[in-house]
């Protein structure tokens, strides 16, 4: 199944709708009022520059977003498919499309995500789109601690 892509700086519009994202299951971990600092994050607007983007299909529909931020050669990528096209097999085309994304914006030399160990789904994702596993850590996070594994692979 292919998609197009389109990447647009973020606005209130598309964070509200982001934050009111409902996943089912497990991925509830991923709904953003599980995580209030996330919240936090995704809706001031003084954090949007350069660094969160919301991602459209080509009839114009949110399908995800991505946020991504500077480590010296390193660029740290977080993102999020929208509840309704998870689980359709876009998970590849949209990782590889944020990293091209990313590959122009900021030429890192790596990129590096975390991600909760549970969800085997989006390693499987990750690692068809070149990142490997690195260190596992704890983390707390939505009222808990989590096993979380850092991912890179090479820009």
């Amino acid at each position: 199944l292919a998609m197009t892509y389109h990447f647009t700086p973020m606005t209130a519009v598309y964070a509200q709708a982001i934050a009111n994202w409902h996943y089912e299951g497990d991925y509830t971990f991923y709904d953003m009022d599980q995580d209030p600092g996330d919240l936090e994050d995704l809706l001031d607007p003084a954090n949007w520059p350069d660094a969160y983007f919301a991602v459209l299909n080509a009839a114009g529909e949110l399908v995800g977003f991505f946020v991504f931020s500077q480590d010296g050669d390193t660029v740290e990528v977080g993102l999020g498919l929208a509840p309704a096209f998870t689980g359709q097999g876009l998970g590849e085309s949209f990782v590889l499309a944020g990293l091209a994304f990313a590959r122009q914006r900021y030429c890192p030399c790596t990129f590096r995500l975390r991600v909760a160990q549970f969800n085997q789904r989006a390693i499987r994702v990750y690692e068809k789109a070149g990142f490997t596993r690195g260190k596992t850590y704890q983390q707390a996070t939505n009222g808990d601690v989590y096993k979380f594994i850092c991912m890179e692979c090479p820009a």
